[in-house]
């Protein structure tokens, strides 16, 4: 069995929760045009690549008003980033972060977002220096739910898939470590407890319910395999 090394983090909705700010803001929107937004429609693009969801098209096919895709996720990015601002770290992140310093644990981020939004957010609350690598999908062909960047990221970390726990709380997240090899934790937020995560070879309610210690011991004793 080998060491556990290293942990790598999702971040919308992982890290900060992004995504109940995400979603409140599409609502917003699409009443604006007096039509209505399913959560079913959403969130096909919860953790994975933004063109999952066409609000053009639906905002046409509900509302028979014409928009623009482009101008549609500008607004909606600009309203959004207000909002996410006034999100806290949420809890356990932290002193997750300060044992694996504490230990030597070697610390990435691997998300399916543009880096300068998760580069600003993690700037925001002092988080950028706890990591090593962030990983973002500038810098892979596919993003989750293939294992691209999961494997980026061990890869700049020096790491195999089986020395390092990613932390996900999307569908798409889990599926994409696991297809990584590794053993994924999954914690969801308000938006991701309503989704199947069974997926994932741990669920926690928050990562303030797990110690690090703890989680390296859980992952040691059941380890992982690709899907």
């Amino acid at each position: 069995m080998q060491p556990i090394k290293g942990l790598i983090f999702d971040f919308d909705g992982l890290i900060i929760d992004t995504e109940s700010p995400e979603f409140e803001t599409w609502i917003e929107i699409f009443a604006e045009y007096g039509a209505e937004l399913f959560f079913d429609e959403w969130v096909a693009c919860l953790g994975t690549h933004s063109s999952a969801f066409d609000p053009a098209s639906l905002l046409l096919a509900r509302a028979g008003i014409k928009t623009d895709n482009r101008l549609l996720w500008a607004e909606q990015k600009r309203r959004s980033l207000i909002k996410t601002a006034r999100q806290p770290v949420l809890p356990g992140v932290r002193e997750i972060l300060l044992q694996a310093s504490q230990q030597g644990f070697r610390l990435a981020v691997a998300s399916s977002s543009p880096y300068e939004w998760v580069s600003t957010h993690l700037a925001s609350h002092g988080l950028m220096p706890c990591f090593e690598h962030v990983v973002t999908r500038e810098q892979v062909a596919q993003v989750k739910p293939y294992p691209a960047l999961f494997r980026k990221a061990l890869d700049l970390l020096s790491l195999s898939p089986g020395e390092a726990i990613a932390l996900e709380d999307s569908p798409n997240g889990i599926k994409a470590a696991r297809s990584a090899g590794m053993f994924c934790v999954a914690v969801p937020n308000p938006i991701s407890r309503r989704l199947d995560l069974s997926q994932a070879n741990l669920i926690l309610p928050s990562l303030a319910e797990i110690t690090l210690p703890d989680l390296v011991a859980i992952a040691s004793r059941n380890g992982s395999s690709p899907e």
